[in-house]
């Protein structure tokens, strides 16, 4: 009979390791923030790792992006950021770009990151994350809906309402189109 330590060691390079670059890229879209990746998919694998031997070899990826959202979730509960502050405050900071300014002009300048910087942060959590996963991250609604345990159509609801809340967001700062106006 094989040690238990030789058992875990080699379910955990079979099931767990092909996964580590989806966990990290996954992890940059959670956290955006090279070393909080990094802990996350660390946390990630040791809870793997720990777990390893209840792990029915199903579905591996699904399994570890479960564990990664819960590990995920437990450090929001730990430091709860910014919940006082108020998301509007930035944006009355965001210069409004000229009226001569090309468009390309306007997506290249520093006002149009900070704008869209502003945008995103204004948004509640569960859109936020969404917006990361998918645009930013680039992961499909499948994926996306795996790894916040939800339905896919939730992914799009939130996404589609984050896009918008974005759009308006740009719009008052004068970096895009105002709402119901048409491009031509």
């Amino acid at each position: 009979m094989a040690e238990p330590s030789k058992v875990r060691d080699k379910a955990f390079a079979e099931f767990v390791l092909p996964e580590v670059e989806v966990l990290l890229r996954v992890a940059m879209t959670l956290t955006a923030q090279p070393a909080d990746a990094d802990d996350l998919v660390q946390d990630t694998l040791l809870r793997a790792y720990r777990a390893i031997d209840r792990f029915d070899g199903k579905h591996p990826r699904a399994w570890l992006l479960t564990i990664m959202r819960r590990v995920e979730i437990n450090r929001h509960r730990r430091r709860r950021p910014h919940l006082l502050d108020d998301p509007d405050t930035d944006l009355d900071r965001v210069p409004s770009a000229g009226a001569a300014a090309s468009p390309e002009e306007v997506v290249v300048g520093k006002g149009f990151d900070e704008a869209v910087g502003a945008a995103l942060a204004a948004l509640p959590d569960k859109h936020r994350e969404v917006v990361r996963l998918v645009d930013i991250g680039g992961l499909s609604y499948a994926e996306a809906a795996e790894v916040l345990g939800v339905p896919e159509g939730t992914v799009m609801s939130r996404l589609h309402r984050a896009r918008k809340r974005i759009r308006t967001q740009l719009a008052a700062a004068g970096l895009a189109p105002k709402p119901g106006r048409r491009r031509t």
